[in-house]
């Protein structure tokens, strides 16, 4: 086994087009990164449309790809994927199959997405450069719960789908508040069975008669503020951090992955719960974690000698112009995280790559569809992405040294 092992993580990948015939310099020099890796890791932002068919389950946020885009993955220089995320179910359950057999042939590590929840809570190992590697890949949604894969049981067959961490959100109210919502629901005569209704395809939630309401799909919560909590499935935390602990047990470089669109109102922010769980994932024995869902860069945070990337932002990010609310800068903007392990699975230290999508001049232009592929970022641009995620970082205690153009972090 080699004494160092180097893990190159990216921002997510929403690819929908064949970016290999790019030949910009800024983005060959982005590839050879990952490709001088041990191992490269992005989350697939998309699903399959491949023998399995299936059919949009979303509105204007649908997605699915065809699957030339995972040779095009490959051929960047990734080997590992996230399957877990908002766009992983868009064509149902045929697209999970679709994507799972396209990702298999192709001999990818993925992790995130499967049959049943049996097959989704495991863990996915390889050996890599004789290193043992293990993958477990969350979603914390939100989500409808069909999207979420499930073991058959009482005449009820199994569902292939993704790995869930169920996340459910309350919004908070003062006591005044809450009140008049109890008054309004009185008033209207909304009922249980009008909260079932309308919570279909879910089941209802479970309410706190005392302190909870709930008006079609939202839940309000009797509270001394206002604001917005989550509260975590429990059952859910601790299978995956199971799976965590097992794939830990032979020595395995874990990777734990989150994927979610339960954001602060400041994007910039990690939500406290996200904290709590990557923390437990690493308690648990994961090496790292990484997460990704809000579109920006999030701080860096180095707990117990091992490395959180709340957020690493987007990496390739194919939406079209028309139909986006994507316009800030920062949403393509981030960096290559080329973290090192000794032999332990220590951390050694992260080297932070920052990269533009489309480059500077893309930038600039407005049309998003010329953003096809990430650019290493150089000059002001590289040392506005570094400082930005620097300041972010400091807060959490991580110190990001900056040297001609690459962001360092040694432990």
């Amino acid at each position: 086994m080699k004494e160092r092992f180097t893990f190159a993580l990216t921002g997510q990948s929403l690819i929908k087009h064949d970016i290999r015939d790019i030949t910009v310099p800024a983005f060959r020099k982005v590839q050879s990164l990952l490709r001088e890796a041990d191992l490269a890791f992005t989350n697939f932002e998309s699903t399959i449309l491949g023998r399995y068919g299936g059919w949009p389950l979303k509105g204007s946020f649908f997605g699915c790809s065809d699957p030339l885009v995972l040779d095009c993955l490959q051929d960047i220089g990734f080997e590992a994927l996230s399957l877990s995320n908002n766009h992983a179910f868009d064509l149902g359950p045929s697209g999970v199959l679709s994507t799972l057999e396209e990702v298999e042939k192709r001999g990818f590590l993925h992790a995130g997405l499967g049959r049943d929840q049996q097959e989704v809570s495991r863990a996915s190992r390889a050996t890599i450069a004789g290193r043992p590697v293990a993958v477990v890949a969350m979603d914390g949604g939100p989500g409808p719960d069909f999207m979420y894969a499930a073991d058959g049981e009482n005449n009820r067959p199994a569902r292939p789908g993704v790995n869930r961490l169920g996340i459910s959100q309350r919004i908070e109210v003062d006591g005044e508040t809450f009140e008049q919502l109890e008054a309004i629901r009185d008033r209207v005569g909304y009922t249980a069975i009008d909260l079932a209704n309308d919570s279909q395809p879910d089941d209802r939630p479970h309410l706190d008669p005392d302190t909870e309401v709930a008006l079609a799909r939202a839940v309000f919560k009797r509270s001394d503020k206002c604001g917005r909590s989550v509260s975590i499935n429990e059952a859910d935390l601790q299978r995956n951090l199971a799976a965590i602990a097992n794939a830990a047990k032979d020595r395995s470089l874990v990777v734990a992955y989150l994927h979610h669109h339960h954001w602060a109102s400041d994007w910039y922010q990690v939500p406290d719960w996200v904290s709590g769980v990557a923390k437990a994932c690493i308690d648990a024995g994961a090496s790292m974690f990484v997460s990704h869902g809000a579109p920006v860069l999030q701080p860096i945070e180095i707990y117990r000698g091992r490395p959180i990337f709340y957020s690493l932002g987007n990496f390739i990010f194919h939406v079209r112009s028309e139909k986006s609310t994507w316009t800030a800068r920062e949403v393509w903007e981030s960096v290559v995280a080329a973290s090192t392990f000794d032999a332990d699975n220590r951390l050694v230290e992260i080297r932070l790559h920052p990269v533009v999508i489309g480059g500077d001049a893309a930038l600039e232009d407005g049309v998003l569809e010329r953003r096809l592929a990430p650019h290493l970022a150089t000059g002001t641009s590289a040392e506005r992405i570094l400082a930005r995620l620097g300041e972010q970082s400091a807060g959490l205690g991580t110190e990001i040294q900056i040297s001609e153009g690459v962001g360092i972090i040694c432990v």
